[in-house]
């Protein structure tokens, strides 16, 4: 089995600032259920939307060997949801190699800075 891991960190207000400032950057990057999620978290949202963010990156860097160009994977091509425990799961959306991986992935934030980690298995 192959595997490849994949981490950023992010700076929260970098986020809270491009939300502020580009009405279509959340649309752009973050899925409906995400948008929902974040916004439900009304004291930190933007430490929550920074995650989802950071988790988006250190999967693209995890898949991008997997792929056979950078163009096939797009922000709303993954998705952060959690599971009833509220471990954070990788939904795929219309992705050409979603059944020949599996996706593990950890957020974490503060008030500043939120990172992810992630571990893609090839099967």
């Amino acid at each position: 089995m192959d595997a490849k891991c994949g981490v950023d960190i992010i700076e929260v207000s970098r986020i809270e600032n491009s939300i502020k400032a580009h009405n279509e950057f959340v649309n752009r990057v973050f899925t409906e259920k995400e948008i929902e999620y974040c916004e439900s978290k009304k004291v930190m949202k933007y430490q929550h939307y920074a995650a989802r963010f950071a988790a988006k990156e250190a999967i693209f860097k995890a898949i991008s060997e997997f792929l056979d160009s950078k163009y096939q994977i797009e922000w709303k091509n993954i998705e952060i949801e959690n599971d009833i425990t509220g471990k954070p799961q990788v939904n795929m959306i219309d992705i050409k190699i979603k059944e020949e991986i599996e996706i593990d992935v950890s957020l974490s934030h503060l008030k500043d800075y939120a990172i992810a980690n992630c571990i893609v298995y090839k099967k």
